[in-house]
């Protein structure tokens, strides 16, 4: 789901003679979320008889969106229709919700482009193009500098590569460090901020079977959303869109999925893994436990706080499943085994070669020694972390914005480089409604927490608190600030440091107050753990180019990837899970359950059963490698046109964030026939699906 540090993720030649000379490992099935600029052609080949010309993978690419919320989508007709999930809408579709009306519960449908209603912070990217720049980031290092400067030098040295990016260009400009630092690769977006709503049908419809049947196997969910991109007033005229396959695909048929999964942990070391699954993991699902507690007290009140708490509990609980699936990996002798089996064939390899031992042999250890220091001190950085409030996130942000802008960029802490700034004033003036009695309770219970774990005599507690307890202070910050009034946000803004320090706001003056302490411990943790993890990964990084080649993608970065595989069931609870479901299985789990609570259809789902065609696929599976980030990304065919949407991975999925495994993973999508279907039959949208139909 989302959270406001979204995306901000990102050779030179090593021994070429030498990576040329070695037999590169072979890639293990279809395995693995490729960048475009090295995808496993020869395989592709060799297994289905076909590989992606330049031409096909530049109309992909330029065809599919990142929605910076946290999600994929595409470009499906020449006016600039975009699909995704209706899960990845969700909050947008709570944003321009009020009271007494609903669109996450009811659904939404703009007859015309003049009832197309403009999302209030949402921000659409494309990928325009991509370099290597490697060589330049890595020349910043140099000899004797200690790992903390050097690691100061590298975030220097990618502000200058995007400043001058997005100066030179007027794109978006992001650097991405992939194969744990190995490259650096500066891609650039073309970035939209007018995106309209078009279409989304009720939560009902689209999350069908709710949190029972989420990252499971058959699902019968309308997972989907129509916006529209504005530019200068006028529907966007983008350069592709994808054609719409109306009968999909069938069993067996190659397909890809072209999207931004969010991230993976294939490339870590055995210590990294042992620290999440005995540091962070534990905590994080004790927060999201805690968390979804307090909201659902919340939602308890009435039925207008729980339409303003319904997107959240949505969030959490979603994060809650795939974490506990993923911690459940973690603690899977197989798995762990695996990798550390596969860690240790590497290092054998490396240490085989004086050089490589050389260069690259200390990495591992000094990787073990920052996680360790990691482990000692993340809950105290954790708990002091966690506002609760997007109202107090707001002021400690407006208060570092005020410091921080006045600084040389180079000087500047990351997320406030000028090259990030626009985006920053972007989220941080949003017009959405914020509610004071969801925003006080929050706050009152994440300084609860805090105090539970870190003791009364913690810094930040005794500054965060004053003396009062958690309950008084959040309902006086809550109670006297004006943060929720945009033009108060830009007042500060523009009013600088001079504005901020002359603030009487409460949450403002609290953030000048934990400020400091917050800066101490990100500054140790840069030092001290970041600086080490980034230095001794490159190391790693070079050495897999050194022993292995390019035969392994890189871990996910929210940035933009190819994965391929074939519509395929699986074995699943001693018996197989077919590769589709159809309409008469919607109907048939319905009627199972009684057509009640997670399980009730709609009323016009039984109101227009006679009008609809119960053989039409709803959704499928298919085995291509996607994760958190995927969701509303198209799945094509070898043509290019898209045959399905994905919207989720099924519970065999989950600890694919460590290690794929294709006989079970599953990338689940809803059909293209069943979107059609709906459209036409449910939702009275000839019009929408006369747009989407229509062929170059």
């Amino acid at each position: 789901m989302t959270s406001q540090n979204r995306a901000r993720f990102v050779l030179a030649v090593f021994a070429l003679a030498l990576v040329f000379s070695l037999s590169p490992a072979p890639a293990r099935g279809e395995e693995g979320m490729w960048t475009l600029d090295n995808l496993p052609l020869k395989l592709l080949k060799d297994r289905y008889g076909f590989a992606p010309t330049q031409a096909w993978l530049d109309r992909v690419r330029l065809a599919s969106v990142r929605f910076m919320d946290g999600g994929s989508g595409s470009f499906i007709s020449p006016d600039g229709l975009v699909l995704t999930n209706h899960h990845v809408a969700v909050g947008q579709l709570q944003k321009m919700s009020a009271a007494g009306r609903d669109y996450v519960a009811t659904g939404f449908y703009a007859k015309t482009q003049a009832e197309e209603i403009k999302s209030p912070d949402l921000e659409v990217n494309v990928l325009a193009g991509m370099e290597n720049v490697t060589a330049r980031v890595l020349a910043s290092v140099k000899a004797g500098m200690s790992e903390a400067d050097a690691l100061k030098s590298r975030q220097a040295e990618i502000a200058r590569l995007e400043k001058e990016s997005q100066d030179k260009t007027g794109l978006r400009s992001n650097v991405i460090s992939l194969y744990q630092g190995g490259e650096y690769w500066l891609y650039r977006y073309q970035k939209y901020t007018d995106v309209r709503l078009v279409m989304a049908p009720e939560r009902q419809a689209a999350y069908y079977g709710g949190d029972s049947d989420n990252f499971t196997y058959p699902r019968y969910d309308l997972d989907m959303a129509y916006f529209r991109i504005y530019e200068n007033g006028k529907p966007l005229r983008p350069e592709h869109w994808l054609t719409w396959n109306p009968k999909g695909l069938s069993e067996g048929d190659l397909v890809f999925v072209s999207g931004h999964p969010g991230s993976t942990d294939r490339q870590f070391t055995y210590a990294q893994l042992e620290n999440q699954r005995d540091s962070r993991y534990p905590i994080l699902l004790a927060y999201i436990d805690r968390t979804v507690k307090t909201l659902r007290e919340y939602s308890a009140r009435g039925q207008e706080q729980e339409r303003r708490a319904l997107v959240q509990i949505f969030g959490y609980e979603n994060s809650r499943k795939a974490l506990t699936g993923e911690f459940e990996g973690l603690k899977d002798p197989a798995l762990m085994a695996g990798r550390k089996k596969a860690e240790d064939e590497f290092r054998k390899k490396v240490a085989g070669s004086p050089a490589w031992k050389n260069e690259f042999g200390g990495a591992w250890e000094a990787i073990g020694g920052a996680v360790a220091k990691s482990a000692e001190s993340f809950k105290k950085r954790f708990w002091r972390g966690q506002t609760g409030s997007q109202l107090a996130q707001f002021a400690q942000t407006i208060v570092r914005y005020a410091a921080e802008v006045k600084k040389p960029d180079a000087d500047r802490i990351p997320g406030f480089h000028e090259s990030e700034v626009e985006e920053l004033r972007f989220y941080l003036l949003s017009p959405a409604p914020i509610y004071a009695d969801l925003e006080e309770l929050l706050l009152a219970r994440a300084l609860q927490q805090a105090l539970a774990e870190l003791g009364p005599n913690d810094e930040f507690v005794k500054a965060a608190l004053g003396g009062a307890t958690p309950e008084s202070a959040a309902k006086k910050l809550i109670g006297g600030t004006k943060l929720a009034d945009p033009k108060v946000r830009e007042e500060l803004l523009k009013g600088g440091e001079g504005a901020v320090a002359k603030s009487a706001d409460p949450l403002i003056v609290l953030a000048r107050k934990i400020d400091p302490t917050l800066r101490a411990d990100e500054k140790w943790a840069r030092d001290n753990i970041e600086s080490v993890l980034t230095s001794a990964g490159e190391k790693i990084g070079r050495a897999r180019f050194a022993v292995y080649g390019k035969a392994e993608a890189p871990d996910a970065t929210f940035t933009l990837r190819l994965s391929f595989g074939t519509a395929a069931g699986y074995p699943m609870n001693g018996t197989l899970a077919p590769y589709k479901t159809t309409l008469y299985g919607l109907y048939d789990r319905a009627l199972g359950f009684g057509d009640k609570g997670e399980f009730k259809l709609p009323a016009r789902f039984w109101d227009r059963k006679a009008s609809l065609d119960l053989a039409t696929p709803v959704n499928f599976v298919c085995s291509c490698d996607i994760i958190g980030g995927n969701s509303g990304s198209p799945v094509v065919n070898r043509a290019g046109e898209l045959v399905g949407l994905i919207f989720d991975g099924n519970i065999e999925s989950l600890p694919g964030r460590f290690a794929y495994d294709g006989t079970k993973n599953r990338a689940v999508a809803v059909h293209c026939a069943y979107m059609l279907e709906g459209l036409k039959k449910l939702y009275d949208a000839a019009p929408l699906a006369a747009e989407i139909e229509k062929k170059k």
